[in-house]
């Protein structure tokens, strides 16, 4: 596999692969009747309420401010102060004249979300920007308040999860609400020109995909002064599974969410293996996952993670037709396309040198001018599938069996039970043993169904 070595493209930050602008949008709008009608304030003015106010939250405020039209900052939430102040600092900064979010609109706690989004009118916008595994609960409100959405991802962390973001997004079909997910690769120019190139058959059918995210150990966090268990886990969110759903979920999604559009297509099983082999840190991460997926067709997507010191990396997706080859995907400033299988510059046959753009910003702008112009706009199910493959993936990695998409998605074990009734004394989910140690999954063990 010679990926690395001839596309160079080994990026660090969500942020950083994606510098350009651009539109068009190939994520699934799904139209429907009519049941209630999304509109802005009077003045088209669009409230934004934020719900989780950490570097993503903080980002995806920003790109929905820096869109066309006047927006305004309304309300914020989170469960730590210290977060919602540093986020509200940086946005007053930057967005002086549209932040609007006096003590009285910044809510604390785990019920902080209802009276954020309570706070606008019908038709305003909430971003949902906390940890995935409160993002089917916010979600359900936000419809049910009737508010537009953008959603981050991960979406959810298990099959209940899923199952309760499928069915708020089809009531906000029926009340004609818009809902954005924060898988911005869609809406990267770059690679959507790309995947047109492989659609139209450029490389021939495909057959093979591989998705990555190889590089080094994700941070651990000591335990903050007055944060108890379950303030610890949420602080580090990304190294507890009941949270963030696995390091297979959260931190490969995008890619395999690409390799899924180039397919065209969702996994209909997997089977695969993961463990901790050199982690020390006191959480319940897996630093390697190595997993297969299946396709109705008999063709295969193949995902590798890994987060350790001093190993091979790799941030992007490979693909493989009968014609030739591709790399593309998050971590790939610029996808090329090849003949063969040996991508070298001298078999090189397509690389983008179209406009540029920011996905992360396109997908708000997007979103806002669907609000405006009332145009459906609903990606709720595409958004729940791709959490559904990492998922899956977890799943069958973890338990260490073959595992069907349907027996997946039918699941009802749930990573952390009760979490609608949490508040912040809670007991966490998962507890440290007396040495301080926390479960992880053993394969052949784990019950995942």
């Amino acid at each position: 596999m010679n990926a690395q070595d001839n596309h160079g493209n080994t990026a660090t930050s969500r942020r950083e692969f994606i510098k350009r602008s651009g539109s068009a949008l190939t994520g699934t709008a799904l139209a429907s009747a009519i049941a209630t009608r999304s509109y802005a304030a009077e003045d088209n003015t669009v409230k934004i309420a934020l719900v989780g106010c950490g570097g993503r939250g903080t980002g995806a405020a920003a790109n929905a401010m820096s869109t066309k039209g006047p927006t305004k900052l309304w309300a914020m939430a989170d469960v730590f102060d210290f977060r919602m102040e540093g986020s509200y600092n940086n946005l007053s900064k930057k967005f002086a004249d549209k932040v609007d979010v006096p003590p009285e609109r910044r809510f604390l706690g785990m019920d902080a979300f209802k009276k954020a989004i309570d706070s606008l009118d019908a038709g305003d916008l909430v971003l949902l920007t906390t940890p995935p595994c409160f993002r089917p609960i916010h979600l359900e409100y936000a419809v049910q308040q009737g508010r537009n959405v953008f959603m981050e991802k991960s979406f959810a962390v298990d099959a209940p999860g899923i199952r309760r973001v499928l069915k708020a997004g089809e009531e906000a079909t029926k009340k004609n609400l818009k809902i954005a997910g924060g898988l911005m690769s869609r809406h990267f120019p770059a690679l959507q020109a790309a995947v047109q190139q492989v659609h139209d058959g450029m490389i021939g059918d495909v057959i093979t995909c591989w998705a990555y995210r190889e590089h080094g150990p994700i941070g651990y966090k000591s335990r903050r002064e007055g944060l108890n268990e379950l303030g610890h886990q949420i602080h580090n969110y990304s190294n507890f599974t009941w949270i963030n759903g696995s390091f297979i979920l959260d931190w490969l999604i995008h890619n395999l969410d690409v390799c899924c559009w180039v397919k065209d297509a969702w996994p209909v099983s997997a089977q695969g293996q993961g463990g901790r082999q050199v982690r020390d840190k006191p959480d319940q991460v897996f630093d390697h996952y190595a997993v297969e997926y299946g396709f109705a067709d008999g063709t295969r997507l193949f995902a590798q993670g890994r987060h350790m010191n001093g190993c091979w990396g790799f941030f992007g997706d490979v693909i493989h037709g009968t014609k030739g080859s591709a790399v593309l995907g998050e971590g790939v400033r610029s996808p090329r396309l090849y003949k063969g299988y040996n991508q070298t510059k001298e078999n090189q046959t397509w690389e983008y040198t179209g406009p540029g753009g920011s996905g992360y910003q396109v997908e708000h702008d997007m979103l806002l001018d669907a609000i405006r112009q009332d145009k459906p706009y609903n990606e709720a199910q595409r958004c729940a599938y791709a959490a559904m493959t990492g998922i899956l993936g977890r799943m069958a990695a973890e338990s260490g069996k073959m595992i069907t998409w349907d027996q997946a998605l039918a699941s009802n074990v749930e990573l952390a039970p009760g979490l609608d009734d949490f508040t912040m004394e809670s007991d966490a989910p998962v507890q440290p043993n007396d040495k301080g140690e926390y479960p992880v999954a053993m394969p052949g063990f784990t019950k995942v169904l």
